[in-house]
Formats: C-alpha cells, structure tokens, sequence
C-alpha cells in the first residue's frame, strides 16, 4: 500500500495473493478490464508492480483487506510516522561514552538507559523539525502559537504509541523539554538523580583514605577498624558517614576496587595470580606437538634403608595431546640428572622428537640448555624445534601439574601407602591415614619395590581412557601421527644423548682416561674384540682427544679430535682398558694368553719403530752409517728379535758389494733388450747387483 498522485493504493499482490485471497485474479482482472475497479499504474518491468485505487474496490473487498492487512490508512499513517524518526548514531555514542560518579567511582549509564535516552533524543529531533516546519507555515494557514504547540505534543503522543519513548505528556513540561534540548543538547535528557551527589556514598577522596587505611601495614587495619576511623573523621571532612561495616566491606571488593589494595594485604604475587590475564589455549591435535617436563613429590610412602618411613620426587616428561606419560626418573632431588633420564626415556618410548617442550624452571635445567658463547647446541636444542620454561611461579601455565595431580589421586590414590595430595586439598580422600600407614610400616615399600609399583601405576594410566576422548590415551598416542617431528636415529642418541666431558684427554701409553663421577675409567682402542689396535696406537699415542660418552652405558666412549677451525671430528670409538692380575698365581689362562700377545705385539711395534726411522734416515742423509757411526743395538730384547731388527734394516746399513766383471758380465748375459730403460745405456750398478 502506498500513496500515489494523492490516491491510496493498494498493490495488484496484495489483494491476489494467498490462500485466501482479498479477490481473485480471475474477478479482479475483469473488474479492471470493465472498469469497476481503477488501476493507478500498470505494473510490469523489474521492481514495478501494479497499483489499484483502494476507494474504488467494493466495500466487501475493503473489509477483507482490512481483516488481513489491517487499516491501509492508519497504517500509511504511522508508516509516515515511522519515516520521520531516525535514529541518531550520535546520541547513541555520547551515552554510551557518559561516565559519572558514583560512590567514588566512574561509571557509565546502564543499558536500559542508554536506549531509553537515544531513543528520546531521535524523537526530539523529529519534534524540534516539525516544530520549525509548522512554525514556518502557522501564518500561512492562520494558526496561533499554541496551535502548533498542540499539534506537536499530538505528533509527541502518535510516536509514543509507536516507539514507547519517556517525554513528557502534557504540553508545558514538553515545551519546557524541547526548548531545553534545543539549548543543551544531549545532557539535558539525562536524569538529574544520575550522578547527583546526593547519592555518592563515597567519594573519591573519601575512596582514597580508605584504601590508604585498607593497604597500611604499620598499624594494620580491620574493616572494623577502617569503619570506625572513617566514620571519626568524616564530619571533619564533610563526608557522609557509612552506615554499616557490611556496606563497607561490600565496596573494597568491588571490582574495580579490589585490585588497588589486594597486593598490600596479599602480596603483589597474589594480585598478579588473580588479576593478571590468563591465556585461553586448545590442546594441541597430534601427538608429540608439546610435551610438558616438570618435577614433583611422588606421593607414596617408602621405608629406606634405615627402616624410615620417607618419601621421594619424580620427575616426568607426560605428552600434552595424548596425556600418556612418556618419560620418568625418581630421586631425592629434581636435577640435570633427573631431567636427563626423563627426557632420554621419553624419546626412547615415542621414536620421535617433540615439535616443543615446556618446563619448569628449577636450575638442572640449565645444563640442558646452550651455553653462552658455546658454538655446541644445548641438549634442549638437538631434541626439539622449540623449548621455553613455564610463566615464573604461574601454576596455571603447568598443564602437567593437572595431568600429574590426576593421575596421582586417580592411580597411586589406590595404596594404602599414599601420602595424600598437598595440604590445601579440601577432599577427606585427599589426606592419608597416617595412624594405619604407621601401624604398617615395615609393610611400606623399599625404594625398589616403590619404583616398580610406579611403573604399574604408570602403565594403568597410560591405557586408562582419556576424559575428552573415551579413548584409551596410549591407543591415542600411537595412532596419531605427527609430520613434522623427526624419527629419531642411533646418531641422534648419540648426538643428543652422549655428553662431552668437561675437559679433553690425552691418550698415553695406558690408553685414555676420562673421569666421570668422581670415578676414573680408563679406555683402549681395539682392532677386534681382546685385541689393542697397535697401529692406530703408533700414530695416536699422546694425541689429544675431546670424548663423548653414555652415561647410562659406559661400555664404550667416542674419541673426536679438534682441527684448527675448532670443529670436532669422530675418531674411534673406545672400550674399556683390559685389567689383568699383576701377580701369575692369579692371573687366568686367558689373561696370560694376552699378555703373551701384547709382549710379541710391543715387539713388532719396536721393530717397525726402527725399520720405519732407519728408512727416513737414509732417504735424506743422516743415518749414522752414512757418517762413519754405528746405531745402537735395541735394548732388552732377545738375540731373535735383534736379528730380526738387523735383517730388516740391513739394506739399509750394509757396505756396498765389491765390483766384480765376471758377476756383472754374468748378469748382463742374463738380461734381455725390453728389461733396459727407455734410452737403452746399460746401468751395470743395477745390473751387477743389490745395493
């Protein structure tokens, strides 16, 4: 429905359409055609449509519109209504900036009043332009003043029914409004009890002293005493007294009050806990994506080795998308070797190394990381692509405070010997009985036992189900599948797991010695099982070597040298030096059979020692035969072994043989033309014979 050319109209759709129809198209269309009923605009084209004279359709048609569509006249009427408010965007924004005082402190309007003064405000507009326009006209159609100050409080009350807004009814108090928001603005529409002093209880210097009193440690103030002080020193301050400690005590914690005296009651750590922003995370989708390492308390009793009933510490590395514990080491403290053999272990369990780790941030982990100014990479580094230590003292940051707590209360909760969780934990289940745990002790598990009844308590959880899956968490784990973790190899272990000792050693005569835990250890390179290998001894003896060792198996070391870049590179790896009995009565069949060996294997180094430096000696001129002297005869060895010496070094210390021409005539005659050099002159020194 619309006006059109002054006529109202209603569209060929609206009396057609339905179930129901106003008319049928078929009656209406032959009307029109008759001319019975008038059609104000043909219709057709995109967005035209045909409109039909309402005054022309039979009165039984107009009350079948009527009943469906309802008056068109009154309708249009407030549709016209409608059109003349629009919402102003910029009352909107000034009361939803409007901050006022209340009770000492800044706040803004509520909701409802916020839409209440907007909508007001949108009204106002529209009045204050009808106002102007009938003003403008009055003289025209000879009205009087107060004749348009009727027709605009009417204008007022049709709006009302439309948009529900608060102004005034009677015509004086909505003048009065209209004239006042003409001149104001905005902020004449807001209620003189909003922000009125009146109904500041507190003000923001009486908040102030509050809180001062609220924060002194020297002396110490209850809200009881807080509310006495205030109320003493109020009328000197013209501040309206508080009427009850209730009310009092219901202000400091208020929101916005809370945090300007939580730290000195608290401590500063304390307001950071409560009020510092929390990070809202999702557990990772795959497995090996975070794992979590953090130490503590295994909460089972144990009975060492003095019969004392004792707890201990645990530390474990668990695997934040599955929740399967992965890796653990159990001692007295949380150190480097703790963390080590947790981390090793959970490796070893998944395959691969994680994508990140988090952990705590005790001092063992120090040595795990990089050194300053080292050019080595830290354990943390060779293991995974990312590593960061938790928020300082931030609890919640430690998934695997939860997942350990759980698996504590849900899996070593089951025995008698349970130490319960920590003191704040409110449960009765939570708490151990220590009378029955004392009754029993020499029941208690040893140190052993305990580390074995741990692993059971480790695997139940592990095949437990997980809370958000239903799915058993190591089924989860293996099944996952993770593309950018890497499949850890031997050198991996290696390269991750073997550690350097602190200092480079020299390998000697003895072999080489390396101390680990106080302990020395000595070494040897081997050619094959039982057998020293003398000639990488000949070229390696009192060679110095950096060494990197296992310390959970020290069965064999790995020897590297340093080039003059300061880079290491492999050597050979070294197996324990062999020990034998120094007296014969104790030595075994097998022990002297190695000493027999390694006497004839010095031996023959000894001899390759001489014919090797005889051979060096005369190939540039400074054998002692050379000048008319003789090298002394090997010490301490047999008249064999001697010989031996002579026979391979005399080529090189024998005089030359007497020239004979039969000889050389003799070994001419032997020779044939192909065995001469290249230019065919006969050297009769080779051809005579051997120098």
């Amino acid at each position: 429905m619309e006006y059109f050319d002054n006529e109202l109209c209603v569209t060929y759709e609206e009396l057609t359409s339905g179930n129901d129809p106003v008319i049928k198209r078929g009656t209406l269309d032959k009307a029109m055609q008759r001319g019975r009923i008038l059609r104000h605009h043909r219709g057709g084209g995109e967005g035209s449509y045909a409109l039909i004279v309402y005054s022309s359709l039979r009165e039984k048609y107009k009350v079948r519109y009527v009943a469906k569509y309802g008056n068109p006249e009154e309708a249009l009427k407030l549709q016209r209504m409608r059109d003349r408010v629009k919402t102003d965007e910029k009352a909107r924004e000034f009361y939803e900036t409007f901050k006022y005082d209340m009770n000492g402190v800044q706040t803004g309007l509520s909701e409802k009043l916020k839409a209440e003064y907007t909508l007001n405000a949108s009204v106002l507009n529209a009045l204050v332009d009808d106002l102007v326009d009938k003003t403008t006209k009055r003289k025209m159609y000879n009205n009087s003043l107060s004749t348009v100050w009727e027709c605009v409080t009417a204008t007022s009350e049709n709006l009302r029914k439309i948009y529900g807004h608060t102004l005034p009814e009677n015509l004086p108090r909505l003048r009065e409004k209209i004239n006042r928001y003409k001149k104001e603005g905005y902020p004449s529409l807001i209620s003189g009890k909003v922000g009125n002093a009146s109904t500041v209880k507190i003000t923001e210097e009486a908040g102030r002293f509050l809180i001062a009193l609220k924060r002194s440690r020297v002396p110490v103030y209850t809200d009881s005493r807080i509310f006495e002080e205030y109320n003493r020193v109020a009328p000197d301050k013209e501040w309206k007294p508080l009427k009850s400690k209730r009310s009092l005590t219901m202000w400091f914690n208020r929101p916005e009050i809370q945090p300007l005296w939580w730290d000195a009651v608290y401590g500063e750590l304390s307001a950071h806990q409560r009020f510092g922003r929390k990070h809202r995370t999702e557990l990772p989708l795959r497995r090996d994506t975070l794992w979590y390492g953090d130490g503590t308390k295994l909460n089972l009793y144990y009975r060492d080795e003095d019969g004392n009933m004792r707890t201990t510490m645990v530390y474990e590395v668990v695997d934040a998308y599955s929740e399967v514990l992965l890796g653990y080491h159990i001692s007295d403290h949380e150190n480097f070797e703790a963390q080590y053999n947790a981390y090793r272990m959970a490796v070893q369990t998944s395959g691969h190394k994680p994508y990140e780790i988090v952990h705590d941030n005790q001092g063992g982990h120090k040595r795990l990381e990089k050194e300053k100014g080292s050019k080595e990479q830290g354990f943390f580094d060779l293991i995974c692509h990312v590593h960061r230590p938790t928020a300082p003292y931030s609890g919640q940051s430690k998934t695997i405070e939860s997942i350990f707590g759980r698996f504590q209360s849900q899996e070593l909760n089951k025995d008698w010997r349970f130490t319960g969780m920590n003191i704040t934990a409110k449960k009765d289940s939570s708490r151990p009985n220590l009378e029955f745990v004392e009754a029993n002790k020499d029941q208690l598990f040893t140190l052993e036992e305990l580390e074995a009844h741990y692993i059971e308590a480790r695997k139940a959880w592990n095949e437990a189900k997980h809370p958000a899956t239903g799915i058993p968490r190591i089924e989860m784990y293996e099944k996952s599948v993770n593309e950018e973790t890497d499949v850890v190899t031997v050198y991996d272990m290696v390269d991750i797991f073997w550690i350097w000792t602190k200092r480079p050693a020299t390998f000697t005569d003895s072999g080489i010695e390396i101390t680990i835990g106080g302990k020395k250890l000595p070494y040897e390179v081997y050619e094959k099982p039982g057998v020293p290998d003398h000639q990488w001894r000949m070229k390696n003896t009192y060679r110095t070597f950096h060494v990197k060792y296992d310390p959970n198996d020290l069965r064999s070391i790995r020897l590297y040298w340093e080039d003059n870049a300061k880079e290491r590179r492999f050597e050979r790896i070294a197996e324990p030096y062999m020990v034998i009995h120094r007296a014969i009565q104790d030595q075994t069949e097998g022990e002297a059979a190695f000493i027999r060996q390694e006497q004839e294997a010095n031996i023959r180094d000894r001899i390759d020692r001489q014919v090797i430096a005889k051979e060096i000696e005369y190939a540039y001129g400074v054998a002692p035969e050379q000048h008319g002297l003789s090298t002394p005869k090997v010490k301490g060895v047999t008249a064999e072994v001697q010989r031996e010496i002579d026979r391979r070094t005399g080529k090189y210390s024998q005089k030359p043989e007497e020239y004979r021409i039969g000889r050389a005539t003799k070994k001419a005659s032997l020779m044939t033309w192909d065995q001469l050099t290249e230019n065919k002159n006969v050297d009769l020194r080779k051809v005579a014979g051997k120098l």
